[in-house]
């Protein structure tokens, strides 16, 4: 089994004190910082950019997991990867030729992630399983924070965790939305090794982040 890791999401922290939160984050014991960037149009709500992205950069050496809600998301890539990202995950919709986006990220130097909202089904990337490092399986719909966990994604996660098994792929498994202390051995045992988790990381346990990241990486 792969170790299981936690990518707090910063679009739960204060973005008057960013650097200061990402700090936190790394003490605590972070794997890595999930950062959602929206675009109004993919997705109802907007959040930050590549100049935020380069402007965290020098802060910590923690990865940046960054997740791309935007369309059309090609002709982006290449600002986020120079932005310092470090895993580039991007929606299937999103991109008229999603071979060649991948390829672009890859070309980049960057990991490459694919994200599969609830309603996606789990076939429409199949067949580019041996050509990514990360299967992004959304738990809620994406736009907002603090959304409540659809547990019958938790088939997909499994499904896909058989054909990793199946077909001895290198690949790892993060969910996002609503992840906490009342569904995370749930997601781990249907095969999630990254979760992502904002609101549980930063609020629960009066803000004690150290404390919830362990709690939440508990089986």
């Amino acid at each position: 089994m792969k170790k299981i890791q936690i990518s707090p999401s910063i679009l739960s922290a204060d973005f008057s004190q960013l650097k200061n939160e990402i700090k936190k984050l790394e003490q605590a014991g972070a794997d890595m910082i999930h950062v959602d960037v929206m675009d109004g149009h993919f997705v109802p709500n907007l959040t930050i950019g590549p100049p935020v992205i380069k402007s965290l950069r020098g802060h910590t050496n923690l990865p940046f997991d960054v997740h791309l809600m935007i369309s059309p998301v090609h002709k982006y890539i290449k600002d986020y990867a120079d932005a310092g990202a470090n895993i580039i995950t991007i929606h299937p919709e999103a991109t008229n030729d999603l071979k060649e986006s991948i390829k672009h990220i890859r070309d980049l130097g960057k990991k490459v992630g694919v994200s599969l909202n609830p309603e996606t089904p789990l076939e429409i990337i199949e067949n580019f399983l041996q050509d990514i490092d990360l299967v992004l399986i959304m738990s809620v719909h994406p736009g907002f924070g603090g959304q409540k966990f659809m547990p019958e994604v938790l088939e997909k996660v499994k499904k896909l965790r058989n054909i990793i098994i199946e077909k001895k792929l290198e690949l790892d498994i993060e969910i996002d939305g609503g992840i906490d202390f009342d569904n995370n051995k749930m997601v781990i045992e249907a095969g999630a090794n990254i979760l992502v988790s904002g609101t549980t990381v930063f609020k629960k346990n009066n803000g004690d982040i150290k404390k919830n990241i362990d709690i939440l990486k508990t089986m």
